[in-house]
């Protein structure tokens, strides 16, 4: 009983470390690994007694007693009881999140989304493994918009855009400069180029989250939006059920994915053997058919953009010689696609 107060007293210690002290800039990966290794030990301890009434209360006598000792060290410390035990792998890793000390090299491992839980040949345990099940207690279908397709985002993405979220929040509230969160997105991409794919879902898992988070979403969009090739990519790689989703949660994001679709069409090619708009190989490759579909599916999840979109377009046509002959102007074929 001795040794396990002994331990529950220090991760409890660990825990407000990790929230709030400097000392995080020294951490690496082994330090992380076994923080969550106690982390997952006092869960234990909390499913193992928390139907002993004896045991409890010595617990929680110990824990009012470290909580006191903490609140005179740390200004701001929250206390931790003895039901917060059941959730020790989700506070050490909101307090990391929210951490303004938190160096970038263990941000790195966070969001390490290249290896997807999958890595076997590290000396201490995958974390990225470990962050995918911190947040349990909270299903996905609770932390995304109600309106998302949750299986179109899928489990890992989902929690890493609700982690994503977390961090831009506090680093926002926090009163970080723009260039310190820049830089922050910028590390979290450049370390998930071999999983681009993944990463547009995490973006839109972020983009789902629920709208008290605001200020973090119009931060994303903005920073997305200086990234055209990364969201060119995102447009291209998603399903049109999930963008759909996005566009009718964010205004920027609906603008910025209608001038991507006419930034495509512009750049086709008709191909008189075909007889079929293409895109020259040296840019994004998306079928006539795919760009008539992603417009359907942009004015299904925003209906009063439709008669703009098709002004617009009329306009285009009309610019082209306003001909209704198949293959002279891809406004003209494209305005014919989306009224049939």
């Amino acid at each position: 009983m001795e040794a396990m107060l002994k331990n529950v007293t220090s991760t409890v210690e660990l825990l407000a470390v990790a929230a709030q002290s400097g000392a995080v800039e020294q951490w690496d990966k082994q330090t992380l690994s076994r923080a969550f290794d106690w982390a997952r030990y006092c869960e234990h301890v909390f499913s193992k007694f928390h139907n002993v009434p004896t045991v409890r209360r010595i617990m929680e006598t110990q824990l009012q007693l470290t909580n006191q000792g903490l609140q005179a060290a740390l200004p701001g410390y929250t206390e931790i009881s003895f039901s917060d035990l059941s959730r020790c792998q989700h506070l050490l890793l909101v307090g990391l999140l929210n951490n303004p000390e938190l160096p970038s090299k263990i941000m790195e491992i966070l969001f390490d989304i290249t290896s997807n839980g999958n890595s076997k040949n590290c000396e201490y345990p995958d974390v990225t493994g470990l962050c995918s099940r911190i947040i349990q207690y909270k299903s996905a279908r609770q932390v995304l918009s109600p309106l998302a397709d949750l299986s179109a985002v899928g489990a890992d993405a989902a929690v890493q855009g609700v982690m994503l979220m977390e961090r831009l929040g506090a680093l926002l509230s926090q009163g970080s400069e723009v260039c310190q969160i820049e830089h922050f997105l910028d590390s979290v991409l450049l370390g998930c180029e071999e999983a681009a794919q993944h990463f547009c879902l995490v973006i839109a898992a972020a983009l789902l989250t629920p709208k008290n988070s605001t200020a973090s979403h119009d931060f994303l969009l903005d920073w997305l939006q200086k990234k055209d090739s990364m969201l060119q990519h995102m447009y291209s790689a998603l399903p049109t059920r999930l963008l759909k989703d996005v566009a009718k949660e964010h205004l920027k994001f609906r603008d910025a994915y209608c001038d991507v679709l006419k930034k495509w069409a512009s750049e086709m090619e008709y191909s008189i053997n075909d007889r079929v708009w293409v895109q020259p190989s040296s840019t994004t490759t998306v079928s006539f058919q795919k760009l008539t579909e992603h417009f359907l599916s942009l004015f299904e999840a925003c209906p009063s953009l439709k008669e703009d979109v098709e002004k617009e377009l009329s306009a285009l046509k009309t610019s082209d010689g306003d001909f209704d002959v198949r293959g002279l102007s891809v406004w003209g074929d494209l305005l014919t696609a989306l009224k049939k």
